[in-house]
């Protein structure tokens, strides 16, 4: 016959509760969906000769979640640029391709915000006749999932039964997001172009918006930057040139309990871009439909139960682990590039230059972690003959830095700003800095109590009244006074020691506690 289980006579101990909020992380994820269009060109547009580039970018529209999955759309917008046949100048082609893609994730629910990072990965355009081409468009989307997250950790005991119970309390801090949010605002302004001659078709538009400055004042996101717009312009005569604008906005966004020593983390997406030319060819109307999507991190402290016994009664306690997220370094690091980029032909001056930074990569040796980012520039320039044609280059662009294997890096890669293009015998010689916006994390486990409850037929009085011993290494007097139902401060006093110290090759008088 089995033997039967003790059943407890318990009194089930009070635990106070310390609430800790802020956001988990609870996906995270690249979706790559690609996109596919024939464009057949307008009859006021002449055949074309060749391609010279494609340009696109992505306008967001809406990024939900469900129970389980991510849903994301959008549109791919494209300017094609291509040389006419019997005709003087660029002739330009734009398409519109809304895109819908979505992924699975167990632990998504409605209340998660997401938070993306888009890119385009790779856009090229061939063509199929002197009236037809074909676009095609390849994405990278970052995705994140956010979940607000209230936990109650037990700091201590309180009420009833509370009088014969040591307790340990160990401080802890943790860091990590406590706010996720976003707020769609738009921009309207009309620039004047420069020079003295007028415009007589925009060929293309590049919007980069950068948010430069992000702080938390009272209950309140503010935050400002300048939306980087670059216009290339075709003049009467056939003439290409490039118009560069920037456009500064602020704003302010409403964050509730996050505290203003947070870190603040901003990205402004662009959502609509329109930029329409007045009749007179001199002045640009900009119309912008701006995202901007912020995530606040903190270090929050609070008070955790990790241990309790009582000097008078049996204990039984439930354990519950806690980690918590150190926050090892966060800074910025950026390297500066400086190529020649080879040309078909040699190049006589530089009309427009663009750079594309793809998805960072990490690898280790020991405890140095290498970042990479490949980079991909793109130059328009004119040849001797007064031609247009196009060059790119690739280049990988390392990043190192030490972090030991433990820690864990989240890393986002961008250009700052602009990349400097000059023509030289040799090629275009291209510079552009990489930024490498670093956050450095470890985590850590602690051991917490979820609940305790007292065995008030069992006392702890079977045990000697005094016990002589000697201390084992690495032990500390919260265990020795735990192992015979006494207090810390009682061996202290018996043994005339400091608050806290054990010395080492000492035998301590234990006194025990009688209930």
């Amino acid at each position: 016959m089995p033997p039967q289980k003790r059943e407890w006579n318990t009194m089930e101990l009070e635990l106070e509760q310390t609430l800790v909020r802020g956001c988990a992380c609870v996906a995270e994820s690249t979706l790559f969906p690609e996109e596919t269009l024939e464009m057949i060109v307008p009859d006021a547009c002449p055949d074309i000769g060749r391609i010279l580039d494609t340009q696109a970018w992505v306008e967001l529209g809406s990024h939900t979640a469900g129970e389980g999955r991510m849903e994301l759309s959008g549109t791919v917008r494209a300017a094609v640029l291509y040389l006419p046949e019997g005709e003087e100048g660029p002739r330009k082609l734009e398409a519109s391709i809304p895109f819908h893609c979505g992924g699975d994730s167990p632990r998504v629910t409605t209340s998660c915000t997401l938070t993306v990072q888009p890119r385009v990965e790779q856009a090229e355009t061939r063509m199929l006749n002197p009236r037809k081409v074909l676009l095609r468009t390849a994405l990278a989307l970052d995705v994140q999932g956010w979940l607000p997250q209230e936990e109650h950790w037990s700091s201590g005991v309180i009420g009833e039964g509370g009088e014969t119970v040591e307790q340990l309390q160990e401080p802890c801090r943790t860091y990590g997001a406590v706010w996720v949010g976003e707020k769609p605002f738009s921009f309207e302004d009309e620039v004047a172009l420069p020079g003295t001659r007028p415009v007589m078709e925009l060929l293309r538009y590049r919007l980069t918006p950068r948010c430069g400055e992000a702080k938390v004042i009272g209950s309140k996101l503010l935050f400002k930057g300048e939306a980087e717009l670059s216009l290339l312009c075709r003049e009467e005569e056939g003439n290409v040139r490039e118009c560069c604008f920037q456009l500064p906005f602020s704003q302010i966004l409403e964050t509730g309990e996050a505290g203003e020593e947070c870190d603040c983390s901003v990205e402004v997406l662009p959502v609509s871009v329109s930029c329409e030319l007045d009749g007179e060819g001199r002045n640009v109307h900009v119309v912008l439909e701006l995202l901007a999507q912020a995530v606040l991190r903190e270090e929050r402290s609070f008070s955790l139960l990790t241990d309790l016994y009582s000097t008078a009664w049996a204990l039984e306690a439930d354990p519950r682990p806690c980690t918590l997220e150190h926050r090892v370094d966060s800074s910025i690091r950026t390297q500066t590039v400086r190529e020649v980029l080879e040309c078909p032909v040699l190049p006589a001056e530089v009309v427009d230059a663009r750079a594309y930074v793809g998805r960072t990569t990490q690898s280790r040796e020991g405890s140095r972690l290498t970042l990479t980012a490949p980079v991909e520039v793109t130059v328009l320039f004119r040849d001797e003959d007064g031609a247009l044609d196009v060059a790119v280059g690739h280049w990988e662009v390392p990043c190192t830095i030490e972090a030991e294997e433990a820690v864990n890096c989240r890393c986002h890669c961008r250009c700052p700003e602009p990349v400097g293009a000059a023509a030289t015998a040799s090629g275009v010689e291209v510079r552009f800095p990489v930024e490498f916006q670093c956050l450095l994390t470890r985590r850590e486990e602690r051991m917490g109590v979820s609940a305790a409850r007292l065995d008030t037929e069992t006392p702890r009085d079977s045990g000697p009244s005094i016990v002589l011993r000697l201390p084992q290494r690495g032990e500390r007097l919260w265990d020795i006074a735990k192992c015979y139902g006494t207090t810390a401060s009682e061996i202290c006093q018996a043994n005339h020691l400091e608050e806290g110290t054990l010395p080492d090759g000492q035998l301590l008088l234990i006194p025990r506690t009688r209930a």
